[in-house]
């Protein structure tokens, strides 16, 4: 399927699919696309991608801290800074971090954030925890 070219951009869906009859890969655009860039950006840990290993969120270096005011303000302040370089088309807003889900070793992260260039106001939420060795399946709901 052809995308029109997007003042927002275009890039491929995640997790990558792809689309049988057209033989190409699955594409998204506008806000779509920043929502899951945003989650492979908070998904990524700093050294993994070997062309710019500084990309990334080094969120698991908190995993199994205690979940105290001190960290949730690193982890806020390390989701920001990674946003404000690697995700230029938004500004932040705010970045809320819900503990209600703490004692089943769950926090969800919410950014509120701007695209700059149409001035809309949107958010994404995160989920932040660990996937066991068991049947769980992640939702990949970006919506």
């Amino acid at each position: 399927m052809q995308h029109k070219k997007t003042f927002l951009g275009i890039g491929w869906g995640f997790p990558p699919t792809f689309d049988k009859k057209t033989k190409s890969v699955e594409m998204v655009s506008e806000d779509k696309d920043i929502k899951e860039s945003l989650f492979i950006l908070l998904s990524t840990r700093p050294g993994e991608r070997v062309m710019l290993p500084e990309y990334g969120c080094d969120t698991n270096a908190l995993i199994f801290d205690n979940i105290n005011t001190t960290n949730l303000t690193f982890l806020q302040r390390m989701i920001e800074r990674a946003v404000k370089y690697y995700e230029p088309r938004i500004d932040v807003d705010s970045i809320d971090i819900s503990t209600d889900d703490m004692l089943d070793g769950k926090l969800m992260i919410n950014i509120q954030y701007t695209i700059k260039t149409s001035n809309t106001r949107s958010n994404m939420v995160y989920p932040y925890y660990i996937l066991e060795g068991t049947n769980l399946t992640r939702n990949q709901n970006f919506e």
